[in-house]
């Protein structure tokens, strides 16, 4: 693939907060730990200090990993797994929901971006090893996100009435949306290899991060990903003391709270609000909040309550019933994990933001937020239509309107800038209030009004000179409309949409291999990829 590259404010679709981060913009600095730079890392290892049991790390993804094991053909990470052992190993670690058949393209970005700063860092650093992580949210239940994808403007839907915790689903309902899948994607002539994985993923397994373990391995343990499943007691036994702290103190509610007053001043648009308690009770397909309520700690919808001394017995016995959520989970995943830095979208950094306070509370190392790597990828069949507007990979992420007159302007054999007139108006009307001004120095602001109101006639005149134009190049600009309909699908980035299939059915694996040839993760631009 021939790769190019542009700066993320350029796309247009990336918030001021995020491009101030990656520019080390002052006003946020206070807000996270080091810099995401080889320098940063550099410094972060000067002072690193892991909370992790890497033995019981070692200890559960051994076992998880057992789950796939009969099915696995390739890619099995366990020597990746048994590294972490060794206390000059420390994981990159990216999470996301458990979307099925792998979501859209961003869920893919993530982990290639976890993937190949792991790299990076052992060629920087040779003296560490670095693993990535894909940490599965198994524990969410907010089913209504992950239970479709598109293809090619096509919905596939999996029709299930679910509760509780996502990863505890079992997916053998899914028949319907398998089959669906495989047939948007022509798969009875076309892409076998990917029709076995999926059919493996959602038919072998009882629970869904089973099947998105095996999947995500599929796809990813040869370059030595590791997933693992935070539903687990050994882990949540590690977290128990934070747990129990932060449900009766309510340190993090205390302490995110005021961080977001000062991220607002500083214009930060927050992602995240805390509740009182950040965290959920989880049981055999229930998972709801907790809330102090009458001097008791209650589980809403449910008829479960704690005294504050039931409360910590329950904490100790059963650490796996309670389950954090998106404000906590973060503290979680630093504690039982040798972690350096997480990966995430735009929206994620900046909730991250929100929470470096916490981890100083809690004596937690922040990691290094990483903004993943976005990417556009332009088909073959769309390639030489970009080549024959004449467009550049910036213009892409222009706003339709203004793409089609920019190339008007371009192109038109007429000048349809009325610019150079208007300056010499204005030099008339340098010379008209000037006149004014000796006679009535009142009369300048009349001045300034004929001013304004010529200088928005001629506006519209130029408006109605371009579109004359486009209307003799109909053809040429309907091309746009497809172009821009083809890469952006209902105006936002593809990545954000389409499913990774329609690319691995063609490509097969190079496609990921290309994704880590030319995702480069600490220069912070975008992507664009064509075939």
């Amino acid at each position: 693939m021939d790769s190019s590259c542009i700066s993320y404010k350029n796309t247009g679709f990336f918030s001021h907060t995020v491009t101030n981060y990656l520019e080390d913009v002052p006003d946020l600095r206070s807000f996270y730990s080091y810099r995401p730079t080889m320098d940063g890392f550099a410094q972060l290892f000067n002072n690193k200090k892991v909370v992790a049991d890497r033995q019981v790390l070692v200890e559960v993804l051994t076992e998880q990993y057992a789950t796939i094991a009969p099915y696995a053909k390739t890619g099995f990470p366990l020597q990746g797994v048994r590294g972490l052992l060794a206390d000059n190993t420390y994981t990159v670690t990216t999470g996301h929901q458990l979307n099925i058949f792998a979501g859209p393209l961003y869920f893919i970005y993530k982990i290639v971006t976890a993937i190949k700063l792991a790299r990076q860092l052992k060629e920087a650093f040779p003296d560490k090893n670095f693993v990535p992580v894909y940490w599965m949210a198994s524990e969410d239940h907010d089913f209504a996100e992950i239970n479709y994808t598109n293809i090619g403007g096509k919905k596939v839907h999996w029709w299930y009435e679910a509760s509780g915790a996502t990863g505890r689903i079992d997916p053998h309902s899914m028949r319907q949306a398998l089959n669906q899948y495989k047939g948007v994607l022509g798969m009875e002539n076309h892409g076998p290899e990917l029709a076995e994985l999926v059919e493996t993923a959602y038919t072998k397994f009882d629970k869904l991060a089973d099947a998105t373990r095996y999947l995500v391995n599929a796809l990813f343990g040869q370059y030595g990903l590791v997933i693992i499943d935070a539903d687990d007691s050994r882990f949540k036994k590690q977290f128990a003391p934070i747990i129990e702290q932060d449900i009766i103190q309510q340190n993090s509610f205390k302490h995110i709270t005021e961080t977001n007053k000062l991220l607002e001043a500083a214009g930060v648009h927050i992602q995240v609000n805390p509740r009182e308690i950040n965290f959920f009770y989880l049981g055999d397909k229930l998972r709801e909040r907790l809330v102090f309520e009458d001097n008791l700690y209650k589980v809403l919808n449910t008829d479960i309550s704690f005294t504050e001394d039931q409360l910590k017995a329950e904490i100790q016995a059963h650490p796996e019933c309670f389950s954090p959520n998106v404000v906590m989970r973060p503290v979680y995943q630093e504690v039982i994990l040798p972690n350096v830095a997480y990966i995430g979208g735009g929206a994620e950094v900046v909730y991250w933001l929100e929470l470096k306070s916490n981890f100083d509370h809690y004596g937690i190392d922040f990691p290094i937020l990483i903004l993943r790597n976005s990417g556009l990828i332009i088909p073959k069949e769309v390639t030489p239509k970009i080549a024959r507007m004449g467009l550049t990979p910036a213009d892409l992420f222009k706003p339709t309107d203004k793409l089609k007159n920019d190339w008007i302007k371009q192109n038109s054999d007429h000048n349809l800038s009325l610019q150079q007139e208007w300056a010499q108006l204005e030099a008339i009307f340098t010379g008209v209030k000037e006149r004014a001004a000796k006679i009535d120095p009142t009369l300048a602001p009349s001045t300034e009004a004929v001013q304004a109101r010529l200088k928005h006639a001629i506006d519209n005149l130029e408006k109605k000179l371009t579109r004359a134009e486009r209307r003799n190049y109909a053809t040429r600009i309907n091309q746009l409309d497809h172009i821009k309909a083809d890469l952006f699908p209902k105006d936002s980035l593809q990545e954000r949409t389409e499913n990774f299939g329609l690319f691995y059915v063609k490509w097969g694996q190079f496609f990921i291999d290309e994704l880590i040839r030319n995702f480069h993760p600490l220069d912070f631009e975008f992507t664009v990829l064509a075939e």
